[in-house]
């Protein structure tokens, strides 16, 4: 008589926010087959943005639920639940965003917001993740829709541009990881993440077959979360990719990448990190200093953005390097204050690619302060929180960074994000003097006459760049404002915050 075949249980209560998403992808691609514009125009995004807040509201829900799900390979916890609510939000911002945006119309709305939920279904696999093959499908399935998405205004080459050099610098880096976390199996003989820190603490700690996969791993994980020097295609991917697009890789693959750098590092590898903590300190000096110098000279505002990023990984990866429980706190509140800083200064960029012909030149924002002084608050409460200045959320997470690290005996560390900061002041204030101490310029005509190197020209003409066109997003203002706005109340009132991410922290019993 044969066996019966069972397979895993699976608790599909928990599992709710990764069925929202995959079910909402789905949805939203059978309906974007429909032709009348209504649907594909509104109907489409408004379903995908239920999808979002709908896995939001999953989150929440199964807060405090049973932890480990089918068969030990996803842990629902209240890391998973924190950087749920991270990810999700920025998904709902970038469909705001694109609600009236080139890319969903140029792709087809329906694929375009099913990529988008299907990339955050593979960011809660791999923040979830306690086992190497669920990482490693996680990072695939986050990853490999936001190749096409890069691509998907197939008008503009620059687009077309960022989506295969992400393909390829991406598979690069999945390929780097995927080696390594083989290196790991074969070391410690499990892929099981436990069975991983029972062999670590035992005698492979220092098996040379170890370590060479620890640092393919973490070369990997570096390629996703931008840390230099793995963060080449940051500034060109960021640049030449949709804007709303650009803001979702910004706040919602780093959210992922650092989540799963925490999970992996503080419960797999934490007997092995003296060895793999320095080097970590390391790559986030490197970091902070490439990404600071390599912003200096940008014009372009989502370059700058883009270098910030890689100087803004480098201070998140100082909490992964301590591995305590207060590095993770600083880290997952740091990931939460980072989302609202960026998704204001993006939205305040996808405004005024529409209000004027500029695209993302800075002299798009000159004079804003005067013409749109809603966003160019936004945008100044962004760039003063990225710089870590005091009353906004940005300085306390700053604060709580230097504070982990120096509780960790990495007080050099500290030194340096501080010093960071003070450079960065150079290009953050560059972006909020135009807005407020200088006049819109004039275009040459409209549309604006392109340069060799794809920027409209400046010169005397009739088209002012700050006068709004009457196609400018509201939903995108939106954004900005309550962005701009949430940066400057967490700022004075960050104890909501600070109890997401001390429950965070919670989530790693093992750590002191």
């Amino acid at each position: 008589m044969i066996a019966a075949i069972s397979g895993p249980h699976i608790d599909w209560a928990g599992l709710s926010s990764l069925t929202v998403l995959l079910g909402a992808a789905i949805v939203v691609l059978l309906v974007g087959l429909l032709r009348p514009r209504f649907v594909r125009e509104t109907l489409v995004p408004l379903l995908a943005l239920v999808g979002f807040l709908g896995a939001i509201g999953g989150a929440i829900w199964q807060t405090g639920s049973p932890e480990h799900l089918v068969a030990r390979s996803l842990r629902l916890d209240d890391l998973t639940t924190v950087l749920t609510l991270v990810f999700c939000t920025g998904g709902a911002a970038a469909v705001l965003l694109s609600w009236r945006a080139a890319a969903p119309r140029e792709a087809a709305h329906g694929e375009y917001y099913a990529l988008l939920l299907t990339s955050a279904a593979g960011m809660w696999v791999l923040v979830a993740s306690e086992n190497l093959v669920t990482l490693f499908l996680g990072l695939e399935l986050l990853s490999v829709p936001l190749y096409v998405l890069c691509a998907t205004e197939m008008r503009r080459a620059t687009s077309l541009e960022s989506g295969l050099k992400y393909l390829i610098i991406g598979s690069v880096g999945s390929a780097t990881l995927l080696y390594g976390l083989a290196f790991v199996y074969g070391a410690t003989g499990s892929t099981d993440f436990a069975g991983i820190a029972n062999a670590v603490g035992g005698s492979v700690g220092d098996d040379a077959l170890l370590l060479t996969g620890i640092a393919l791993t973490v070369a990997g994980l570096s390629f996703k979360a931008s840390i230099a020097p793995f963060h080449q295609w940051t500034p060109d991917v960021y640049e030449g990719a949709p804007t709303p697009i650009t803001a979702f890789m910004a706040v919602a693959t780093k959210a992922a990448a650092f989540g799963v750098f925490l999970r992996f590092f503080d419960t797999a590898l934490l007997d092995d990190s003296a060895i793999w903590g320095p080097a970590l300190a390391t790559l986030a000096t490197i970091t902070i200093i490439v990404g600071n110098v390599g912003a200096l000279g940008q014009s372009s505002l989502k370059r700058l953005m883009a270098w910030s990023s890689v100087a803004q990984a480098g201070y998140m990866l100082a909490g992964v390097v301590v591995a305590t429980q207060l590095g993770v706190q600083a880290t997952v509140f740091y990931l939460g204050v980072y989302l609202m800083m960026n998704l204001a200064a993006f939205a305040v960029i996808s405004v005024r690619e529409r209000e004027t012909a500029l695209g993302d030149d800075i002299a798009s924002v000159r004079g804003l302060g005067a013409t749109r002084p809603s966003l160019a608050m936004a945008m100044t409460l962004a760039m003063l929180g990225l710089a870590g200045i005091p009353v906004t959320a940005g300085f306390i997470g700053k604060f709580y960074l230097i504070d982990a690290a120096v509780a960790g005996d990495y007080a050099w560390l500290g030194v340096v994000i501080v010093i960071g900061s003070m450079v960065s002041l150079a290009y953050y204030l560059r972006v909020i003097a135009a807005m407020w101490m200088q006049e819109a310029p004039e275009l040459t005509g409209e549309p604006a006459t392109l340069t060799s190197t794809g920027r409209p020209a400046l010169a005397g003409g009739s088209a002012e760049a700050g006068a709004p066109r009457a196609n400018a997003q509201p939903e995108a203002w939106f954004v900005a404002v309550l962005s701009g706005a949430a940066t400057l109340v967490f700022g004075i009132v960050p104890s909501p915050l600070f109890d997401l991410a001390v429950k965070a922290g919670k989530a790693f019993p093992n750590l002191f």
